[in-house]
């Protein structure tokens, strides 16, 4: 059994229903991470968990324990809030053991867990600080050591890295993942950064609309994202999404570009109407007129790391990822070829992903792709 199993859990506002029947589960000792776009219902399921939000109907249960009716104090859980919620009239030590002060623990014990929790987090010559002589990060370590001096065995997140800065979040992401790992408690983390989801999770569950869209780990749902919805919402920059058909030789063309051949041999019933999902990082940019979609680069942004061209279609737009040595400059006339193997296709109705686009001659393909990436790369 899951050490928190969630049960066709629903949860409604008056005739407004929020979250649809979940169920999921998450093993002891594992870090999962909810992600999903502002108002998906994560953070309502992550207050249900806690106990912070009442049930409309569902069951939740911790540890082979039902806890629909528990309090939250008695649910073995710890909350790590968005702002913090600390009290600006105590210092560190005192912010860091008011839940233990509360439970009425020994002076001596209280001290001495406050002390242990500000070692783990790098606090031990704050304790004597207010929280406004503290940064963002020092302040959401305070609230952290608040947590870890219950000793909980699930610690939730929500969205605990959005007041900070970008430098802040990478290191505060590191800092989560090592006291996970420290502490080998369950941790449940609600963000809508996918970028945080991607790095941070041992397994995701990506939510939209109050509803599961897919769980999986992160390498898994990048690689088969289940629905359009998923394969647009994760991956930066994110996945290219175009309308395109599948004729009666099997072929597919994009419906943009109908003269232009994507692909051949798929195996896919002719006619079909799909959601094309084509990777950046799986378009080869060659010279205009070698096949693929025609498109204008419109923009290039330098990245350090990689650099990404926004082109602009015939019907619309798409990204691709260039060689740090390519030639593309912006306003150049350039054909974008797909990575025949690497093809994703969903259904253009209910956005669910379709059966493997299997492609006779992918390996071909790919080395044709490469080719005319050699061709134009500078001399």
């Amino acid at each position: 059994m899951s050490y928190v199993s969630i049960r066709d859990l629903r949860k409604s506002y008056g005739d407004v229903q929020t979250l649809h029947g979940l169920n999921l589960g998450f093993e002891e000792g594992e870090f999962v991470v909810i992600v999903g776009p502002s108002g998906c219902g994560k953070s309502t399921l992550l207050r249900m968990i806690a106990g912070l939000e009442d049930i409309t109907s569902g069951e939740i249960g911790i540890g082979g324990q039902v806890v629909n009716d528990v309090e939250p104090a008695n649910r073995g859980c710890a909350m790590v809030f968005q702002n913090y919620a600390l009290y600006p009239h105590m210092t560190v030590a005192g912010n860091i053991g008011y839940p233990l002060k509360l439970a009425r623990v020994p002076r001596a014990e209280r001290e001495q867990r406050v002390r242990e929790a500000a070692e783990i987090l790098g606090l031990t010559d704050y304790l004597d600080r207010r929280p406004k002589q503290l940064s963002g990060g020092q302040r959401q370590r305070v609230a952290m050591g608040r947590a870890i001096v219950r000793q909980p065995r699930l610690f939730l997140f929500d969205e605990p890295l959005s007041n900070l800065d970008a430098k802040m979040r990478v290191q505060m992401r590191i800092e989560i993942r090592r006291l996970h790992r420290r502490l080998s408690a369950t941790s449940v983390l609600v963000t809508h950064d996918q970028v945080e989801a991607m790095t941070m999770a041992d397994r995701l569950v990506v939510m939209n609309g109050g509803r599961i869209e897919q769980i999986g780990s992160p390498s898994e749902v990048y690689a088969r994202p289940a629905s359009a919805f998923v394969a647009g919402f994760l991956g930066a920059p994110a996945m290219n999404l175009l309308p395109a058909t599948v004729d009666r030789e099997g072929i597919l063309r994009a419906d943009m570009c109908p003269d232009r051949m994507l692909a051949g041999d798929l195996k896919l019933p002719s006619g079909t109407e799909l959601t094309l999902g084509v990777r950046p990082e799986d378009f080869t940019v060659a010279p205009a007129g070698r096949g693929g979609l025609p498109a204008q680069v419109d923009l290039i942004e330098d990245l350090g790391g990689m650099r990404v061209a926004h082109c602009q279609l015939p019907g619309g737009y798409a990204s691709a990822v260039l060689p740090r040595e390519s030639a593309v400059r912006e306003g150049t006339h350039v054909s974008l070829i797909p990575d025949v193997a690497r093809l994703h296709a969903f259904d253009r109705v209910s956005g669910q992903r379709l059966a493997e686009v299997a492609v006779a001659g992918a390996d071909a393909g790919r080395a044709e792709s490469d080719a005319r990436s050699e061709a134009f790369a500078p001399a």
